[in-house]
């Protein structure tokens, strides 16, 4: 197995591979959140499919490519934005940010503890969660 890297084709397998585990947790009884940069509607649409419509639910993280430049530990945006990394989402690669996310959190405007009380929210309105 090759290691991934930014273009499209690693970003569909990436997110391919994503979709597999979290569908075996699914199918297992477990609660599967997953993070990760997934850039294609399409793919996101694949994973929503093989898990199914009533166990996928989309939170976009919503943040300026600024605000995620300064967070960003390992330098990534800044060799994105010279040039060094090809491909980057948000830099030199597109987004399609999701049209219908069943959650919206701005990560510029509110904190990780308020995030994560919206995604129990959700969770427990759905009825994944109790009360």
């Amino acid at each position: 197995m090759h290691p991934l890297g930014f273009s499209e084709k690693d970003r569909e397998e990436n997110i391919r591979r994503i979709g597999e585990m979290t569908k075996l947790f699914v199918d297992a009884g477990i609660i599967a959140l997953t993070a990760f940069i997934s850039p294609y509607r399409k793919d996101r649409d694949r994973v929503r499919d093989l898990v199914g419509t009533d166990r996928f639910f989309e939170i976009f993280v919503d943040c300026p490519t600024d605000v995620f430049a300064v967070r960003d530990p390992k330098g990534l945006y800044e060799k994105a934005k010279a040039g060094i990394i090809k491909e980057f989402t948000g830099i030199s690669a597109p987004y399609e940010a999701p049209e219908n996310p069943e959650l919206v959190i701005r990560s510029d405007r509110i904190g990780a503890m308020e995030a994560a009380e919206m995604v129990l929210e959700i969770l427990r309105e759905r009825q994944i969660l109790s009360p």
